[in-house]
């Protein structure tokens, strides 16, 4: 037999292939595979389920991530999906698979950010499972939220003359996961140095304490607007700006001016000699959300702090473009996370 390899496909293709074939079988499913979260029927509001898996080793190192921290970020990356698809989460459950080196003592500090973040979101854990690994530690959570039919959004409602609008400041994650594989390197080397962390603490709370934009969800409510399209930034922007166009069926350009960076990422980006610009579009794990708006309620949000125009969506054949300050047009290339 013919053996393809996994990384060959890449996340979404291999689930795009693996479920190809599978057919609903209950009308009160809406929406199976191939969003930020299913969509169930539920009554006046639609249900919402998203799942998410972290592996020890894959996508976090236990040297420098408290399981504190560790625990609310894994409730928080599934929270983000919920928000993604303009919801509010309700309920998570959690399940672990965790290896003898752990005690009683440290997965109750994994369940304490657990806990923090259930109590920060008003989150129910309503249950889970618990199972031995031969080796390492696996979370895998999964977030159930409610919104009215009208008012979820998916990443397939995309129209060309869309603006593309992004929320907060992207690239900080990417830089202090940098900053952190940076120190481990150095205590590695030699263990009697200190890690130097004190002047970067918005970096690394970027990445090892993010939030989901709930808050983002709640505005949106007050102020009337649904946007067209939306998905939250965990694989990148440039990758998860091209989900957004091949469910939609569309193109997109970006300015590279307009993308929203903070100072001291910029600063950090330079003394790691990248490009902030490229830390920003391929970075990941910053969790905000990315939307498309129709230009009628642009109004809407024009003049709020914290939202950022960056392009627009245009028709499929003008392709997914990266327009440089000097007008200069180039093809986006995704190359944010890959998990194979």
């Amino acid at each position: 037999m013919e053996r393809t390899e996994i990384n060959q496909f890449g996340e979404f293709k291999l689930i795009d292939h693996l479920t190809e074939k599978f057919v609903l079988h209950h009308e009160n499913t809406l929406l199976g595979v191939g969003d930020d979260a299913a969509v169930l029927i539920g009554g006046d509001q639609n249900i919402l389920i998203s799942t998410d898996l972290m592996v020890e080793g894959i996508h976090f190192d236990l040297m420098y991530f408290p399981l504190k921290h560790l625990g609310y970020k894994a409730v928080i990356s599934n929270l983000s999906d919920i928000c993604a698809m303009n919801g509010i989460a309700e309920q998570i459950t959690v399940s672990i698979a965790m290896s003898n080196r752990f005690s009683v003592e440290a997965l109750e500090e994994l369940y304490a950010g657990i806990q923090t973040a259930c109590n920060l979101y008003k989150v129910d854990l309503i249950g889970g499972d618990t199972s031995s690994s031969q080796k390492g530690l696996i979370i895998s959570v999964t977030a159930i939220g409610r919104q009215k039919p009208n008012k979820i959004t998916y990443r397939s409602g995309a129209r060309p003359g869309d603006f593309l609008v992004v929320t907060g400041e992207l690239g900080g994650a990417y830089l202090g996961l940098q900053l952190l594989e940076r120190e481990k390197q150095i205590y590695l080397s030699d263990p009697n140095i200190k890690p130097q962390l004190e002047d970067h603490k918005y970096m690394v709370e970027r990445f090892l304490k993010p939030e989901a934009r709930r808050d983002i969800i709640s505005l949106l409510e007050r102020i009337g607007l649904v946007p067209t399209a939306m998905i939250d930034l965990s694989d990148g922007l440039s990758s998860d700006l091209m989900h957004i166009c091949r469910k939609s069926g569309v193109g997109a350009v970006i300015e590279d001016q307009l993308l929203p960076i903070q100072n001291e990422a910029k600063q950090l980006a330079l003394e790691f000699h990248m490009d902030p610009g490229i830390c920003a579009l391929n970075g990941g794990e910053d969790y905000e959300l990315l939307m498309c708006v129709d230009p009628q309620d642009y109004d809407k949000i024009r003049y709020l702090p914290g939202f950022s125009y960056i392009g627009e969506i245009l028709p499929a054949e003008s392709g997914i473009k990266l327009r440089t300050s000097s007008g200069k047009e180039h093809p986006l290339q995704a190359q944010g996370w890959t998990h194979f």
